[in-house]
């Protein structure tokens, strides 16, 4: 079977890949129907290997540069193996990519992210999901209803990371929000923000098209921060008070201190950006007005109520999707077009078969 495989810094290969083989016990065997391309993906392809084991194996799986890319995936069950009972041949499920010891203390308390050892499926796991088939663990699959179709599961996994990000922030209705960076993650948590009750849910973003999609998404303001002062921006719809909670989604040096400025005082930040390099932060700042900081990494533990959001018709993913795209053109239809190309594209799913 054909699969797209990392082999360094701007090399991703689409190429043939042996088949996954019966899964074993406690594994399944699933078609891939859509995968969606991560800002993770586009990382690992322009800086990598920030998490993909080049050196030596992954300590938990083994794993080890080449590795298939892509872990926003949905699709159907082919194969189970022995004692699985989570899920049957014909379901169709979207996967939650993150794989733990299941020993440690944090797997223990439910807390898999949070694993010494913790691998990730589509960079420190056997294979990923830009391919046709994938062997997964069977606690990594959720249901999908009929009411969510194929290409909407593929976004379950980024859209949960929103959700638990957003519960990580503790917003409560009324609050104001800020999104910093309206990208696939900050437009998905800026429909998080606002199913969860915000009042103003406000998104710093320069580019027109995403800022025309996030007022699609349900953002009441739009700031463009190389345009007009941020912090005085957001003031002058705050009541000269800031956001209450600020959701950091685009991983760039600028972004960790305007995330920090724009809270009020006692304001709450999430980082959820995947930062290459490390970044400033405004430490006078964050003391003497008291704000809390804080890291949200996946959705682990939100995948059935962020799968219900999408059924029942409260996440819009229509504005999202703004490409699918055979996985023979993942390089030049995909990466390439989210790098150069960020005003025309938000997030490009990609078809194995």
């Amino acid at each position: 079977m054909k699969a797209a495989v990392w082999h360094g810094q701007r090399d991703v290969r689409v190429e043939e890949v042996p088949e996954p083989p019966s899964p074993p016990p406690g594994q399944v065997k699933v078609e891939v129907a859509w995968c969606g391309i991560c800002g993770t993906d586009l990382h690992e392809y322009l800086g990598g290997p920030l998490y993909i084991p080049a050196d030596t194996p992954h300590p938990l799986t083994g794993a080890q540069a080449p590795v298939t890319l892509g872990h926003e995936i949905a699709g159907r069950v082919v194969e189970v193996g022995a004692d699985v009972t989570r899920v049957k041949v014909g379901d169709r499920v979207a996967l939650c990519p993150i794989i733990g010891c299941l020993e440690c203390e944090w797997c223990q308390a439910g807390l898999m992210g949070l694993c010494p050892q913790v691998a990730f499926l589509g960079i420190s796991w056997q294979s990923g999901a830009f391919s046709q088939y994938i062997n997964v663990y069977d606690y990594m699959c959720y249901h999908l209803p009929d009411e969510v179709p194929d290409e909407v599961g593929a976004m379950v996994e980024p859209f949960a990371a929103t959700v638990r990000a957003v519960k990580q922030a503790d917003v409560q209705p009324g609050d104001n929000v800020a999104i910093i960076g309206a990208g696939p993650i900050g437009l998905m948590a800026l429909q998080a923000a606002r199913i969860a009750g915000a009042e103003q849910v406000i998104a710093f973003e320069p580019a027109e098209r995403r800022q025309r999609v996030a007022r699609e998404c349900g953002a009441t303001v739009i700031i463009d921060p190389t345009q007009q002062d941020p912090v005085a921006a957001i003031q002058d719809v705050t009541d000269g008070a800031g956001a209450d909670v600020v959701i950091e989604c685009a991983g760039v040096e600028a972004t960790g201190v305007l995330a920090g400025r724009v809270a009020r005082r006692k304001g709450r930040v999430v980082v959820m950006g995947v930062f290459e390099q490390p970044a400033p932060f405004d430490f006078t700042d964050l003391v003497f007005s008291e704000k809390t900081v804080l890291g949200s990494m996946g959705g682990y533990g939100v995948f059935d109520e962020s799968i219900q959001m999408m059924a029942d018709g409260r996440f819009n993913a229509d504005p999202l999707i703004t490409g699918k795209i055979d996985l023979d053109a993942i390089v030049s239809d995909g990466f390439t077009a989210l790098i150069e190309r960020k005003d025309e594209n938000i997030k490009i799913l990609v078809s194995p078969t």
